[in-house]
């Protein structure tokens, strides 16, 4: 298992937030909110394109709906190798950290 690189644990621990509304576009709209910084489709995509190949987020379709003149979403979800790699990912955070003076 590898250590996470910064844009891909952040689109893993969104998919983790927005549970089962975890699709492209609410994944943009939500981490724009809360990086205050832009994000573009491409942004999310690619790396979820990549983590998925690693084991580490699945995709499924939802059913048609109404709302998207009865297109299909792509949702995702993290597996459990994913939940693994988020949580060695924080024990090299909280080891890194430990000892740093606070910041402010």
């Amino acid at each position: 298992m590898s250590v996470l690189n910064g844009n891909d644990e952040i689109i893993m621990l969104a998919i983790l937030a927005l549970g089962k509304n975890a699709y492209g576009a609410t994944m943009m709209r939500y981490l724009t909110k809360i990086t205050g910084k832009e994000w573009s489709i491409g942004a999310i995509y690619d790396p979820l394109y990549r983590l998925e190949k690693k084991g580490y987020v699945r995709s499924l379709y939802s059913a048609p709906t109404s709302e998207k003149g009865g297109r299909r979403k792509r949702l995702y979800q993290v597996t459990e190798a994913g939940l693994e790699a988020i949580a060695k990912q924080k024990k090299i955070r909280d080891e890194l950290s430990n000892g740093l003076p606070d910041f402010a």
